[in-house]
């Protein structure tokens, strides 16, 4: 049976998870909060409480990496809620347990924000360099190198753009909020289900050493996006700052996956 460590079954790890063990393979699947271990138990996902911080890592994570070939680390910065963490120490408090265990490849959950908006909606692509100036994203952009420097193993790099679906979409959010920057901006999205999809074909096809932006191949103007959206779920329309120059960048996706869902999917 072949078995993958994932590190993070929150809001994507979780279905991705279940997924995995449909396709025969083992997972497990780690969470901060002893709380959901019987939810993930439940699932067949083999549940393990691991907790990186700035000291180190909290947890039995020899256990969880052990027999593994694969570890696919699927968790966020976290800078929101704590803008002073490093989340690049947390992850490096790690590198010592993956060198030790029998992990061959790694696979990696990055963000597109570590590419900067800018006037002007740059073209990223798989070659463009990252040139992030937030925190957030300066710190992917660092945990990447850290990852590809110091493990000998083949690593993968998925870098997502907005993730959503019809219970947790940005739409929700920003129908709250009054002006809005950037309203000319490019959306750049891609449902939760197709991210699945996207993961589970890299794994099925060995697809390692590379790092590959992802979002849905259509970028609607982010006032006129959100406007409809707002409408179609019966929010009120967001209000935007309209004075000022937007700032965005347009993620294009090399892959052949076939996306299964589109910005406006209800689904």
């Amino acid at each position: 049976m072949k078995q993958i460590s994932i590190l993070g079954t929150g809001w994507l790890g979780f279905p991705l998870s279940k997924k995995l063990i449909t396709d025969g393979y083992t997972i497990h699947g780690s969470t901060t909060s002893a709380s959901k271990l019987a939810l993930l138990n439940e699932e067949g996902i083999n549940p393990f409480v691991i907790k990186l911080t700035e000291e180190g890592v909290e947890g039995d994570v020899t256990s969880f990496l052990r027999d593994s070939k694969l570890l696919l680390i699927n968790i966020p910065p976290g800078l929101r809620r704590n803008p002073d963490s490093n989340f690049v120490l947390k992850i490096k408090t790690l590198l010592p347990y993956i060198k030790q265990s029998s992990v061959e490849q790694l696979l990696f959950i990055s963000s597109t924000s570590v590419f900067a908006d800018q006037i002007g909606f740059p073209v990223i692509t798989d070659k463009t360099l990252p040139n992030a100036t937030s925190k957030s994203g300066e710190q992917l952009i660092k945990v990447e190198k850290l990852l590809l420097e110091n493990l000998d193993i083949d690593t993968t790099i998925i870098r997502f753009a907005g993730l959503f679906d019809a219970r947790r979409h940005p739409a929700m959010m920003l129908s709250k909020r009054k002006n809005i920057k950037n309203p000319k901006a490019p959306v750049n999205l891609i449902h939760r289900q197709d991210c699945v999809g996207i993961i589970e074909k890299i794994i099925e096809t060995d697809n390692w050493g590379i790092s590959i932006n992802v979002a849905y191949p259509d970028h609607p103007e982010k006032a006129h996006y959100y406007t409809k959206i707002c409408e179609q779920m019966g929010l009120s329309t967001p209000d935007y700052e309209n004075t000022t120059p937007s700032q965005g960048k347009i993620i294009v996706t090399t892959t052949d996956y076939v996306f299964k869902n589109d910005l406006y999917t209800s689904s």
